[in-house]
């Protein structure tokens, strides 16, 4: 059983945090997913009487290849936050999940997502 580490109002400071950060990679996907699709239902109109050149064929496809994968990480992220307010809501937010000790303030600023203390995040990494 993991113990509180944190004071309610400091899990306040975090949840509000983490409620913006998610706000604004959803709103980052949407907009991808929005300018993706515009812009292959353009491209299709145009495919008729262009002719394309290869590079440009091979530069879509990269582009679009880079947004989905920028669409995969967000995705991930958004996974980590939700899982990030779930242990606030269970009141053990701030606590490793693989040794159960507080992590730093220091990295909970940086990555306010993370369940892990820095020596649990890099031998899981290894």
């Amino acid at each position: 059983m993991v113990k509180r580490v944190m004071k309610k109002a400091e899990m306040k400071v975090y949840k509000e945090r983490l409620l913006m950060l998610r706000a604004r990679l959803r709103g980052d996907v949407s907009a991808m997913e929005q300018n993706s699709l515009r812009k292959n239902r353009s491209e299709m109109g145009e495919m008729s009487t262009v002719p394309l050149h290869m590079a440009d064929v091979g530069s879509d496809n990269f582009e679009q290849e880079f947004t989905l994968s920028l669409m995969q990480n967000d995705g991930a992220t958004l996974s980590k936050i939700e899982a990030a307010l779930e242990r606030i809501e269970d009141g053990v937010y701030g606590s490793c999940e693989e040794c159960g000790a507080a992590i730093p303030k220091t990295r909970l600023n940086a990555i306010p997502y993370t369940p892990y203390c820095v020596k649990c995040a890099t031998e899981l990494q290894s």
